[in-house]
């Protein structure tokens, strides 16, 4: 997709196009498409000029993921992938949550599934009231640090908890992470 049409997501200086494709029911076997159909979506979604993807790790099993993976393996450098951790996969302690235990392990899973070596948005897809908000940002931080991740945002979080992650003055957060922030 050329420049034009493209716009700035949030104050960051990443270029996505206006409308971004949800993944949630690619490999959904109860309200979704299968797999083919599903990577047929996407193609016809970036032939068509766009470059921006939504999935998460929850969605449809985790299947989202890697049906998006395999649809943009060609083409990874001129697409953005966004995904979301934190909501849970499992009934175990480690299944959900922003803890660095979990945010870590999921985001490994993610790029293994994704096939990619980064994620370009790496979003919390709930508010985790039993982690410090300090943690789950140094933890981002760090994942942008090592190249994991190129930006972090949030979703599904109310204006107040965004707010609280903004203005964080934790040892954990420096100010410059503020700037990852989509």
């Amino acid at each position: 997709m050329a420049s034009q049409g493209l716009r700035n997501l949030g104050r960051s200086g990443l270029r996505v196009s206006p409308l971004c494709l949800g993944a949630m029911n690619f490999g959904n076997d109860q309200f979704g498409c299968d797999e083919k159909t599903s990577i047929g979506v996407i193609h016809a979604y970036l032939d068509a000029g766009h470059n921006f993807i939504d999935t998460a790790n929850v969605y449809s099993g985790t299947r989202s993921e890697t049906i998006v993976g395999k649809a943009v393996k060609d083409r990874r450098d001129a697409v953005v992938v966004a995904t979301k951790a934190s909501s849970p996969l499992g009934p175990g302690p480690f299944d959900s949550g922003s803890s660095r235990k979990h945010v870590v392990k999921a985001c490994e899973d993610s790029l293994r599934r994704l096939g990619s070596d980064y994620i370009d948005l790496y979003q919390m897809h709930r508010y985790d009231d039993a982690t410090p908000i300090e943690e789950t940002l140094s933890t981002l931080n760090d994942l942008v640090r090592q190249g994991k991740v190129r930006y972090i945002g949030v979703s599904n979080w109310t204006a107040s908890q965004i707010v609280e992650a903004a203005t964080s003055k934790s040892r954990f957060c420096p100010p410059a992470a503020s700037s990852a922030w989509a």
